[in-house]
């Protein structure tokens, strides 16, 4: 009697374990966002001068680190150049340069120095998701996350931008920002989390 309860029990937790899986596969993509506003243009929203203020949580949840980015974006023919200026609150700096390329509606590709290939972008609605392969140095090597980085810009021009870092499939980490159009006061090392 107890062994066809055990079956049965078994059977009933497998199901549920594998539907839970095919649940957290599947995720949100970026066409759910359709019909929702205000519309998110990238090569509109980040030409001229934007700020972030964010922070980067362990895979527990723990803040490892907060920082501030400054982006500058410009155009270049049809071509989006995003510079960004990180100041981080233990006084680090770092600098990268993007250069987006329209490749139909709604939908990019992205190059920088310290991402492998190319990040691919793609906008609906008022969120953006770009894909792309980050090289990381640490301890004296370079390590590779991919990155799956979501935009969703909220009433009064600011922007919610959550990125998952994941190695071998496993999210390692997470970075969550808050992005606001400039004018500010101007970036300083002294007190970086400030401006």
């Amino acid at each position: 009697m107890r062994l066809p309860r055990l079956r049965k029990t078994l059977a009933a937790s497998l199901l549920v374990m594998t539907a839970g899986l095919l649940t957290a596969c599947s995720g949100p993509q970026i066409e759910d966002y359709a019909d929702s506003g205000p519309e998110l243009r990238i090569d509109d929203y980040f030409v001229g001068h934007t700020r972030g203020w964010g922070m980067v949580q362990d895979y527990s949840g723990k803040v490892t680190r907060r920082f501030v980015v400054d982006v500058v974006g410009s155009k270049d023919g049809d071509k989006l150049i995003l510079d960004e200026d990180f100041v981080y609150a233990d006084g680090d700096t770092q600098n990268r340069r993007w250069t987006f390329t329209p490749t139909g509606d709604r939908q990019w590709t992205g190059t920088a120095a310290d991402v492998t290939g190319l990040a691919t972008a793609t906008s609906s609605g008022n969120a953006f998701r770009m894909n792309y392969v980050l090289q990381v140095p640490i301890d004296g090597s370079t390590w590779e996350f991919s990155m799956d980085d979501w935009m969703y810009l909220q009433p009064g021009e600011r922007i919610i931008n959550r990125t998952s870092m994941r190695k071998l499939g496993i999210e390692a980490a997470s970075i969550t920002l808050a992005f606001q159009r400039c004018p500010c006061e101007p970036a300083t090392l002294t007190n970086p989390l400030s401006r």
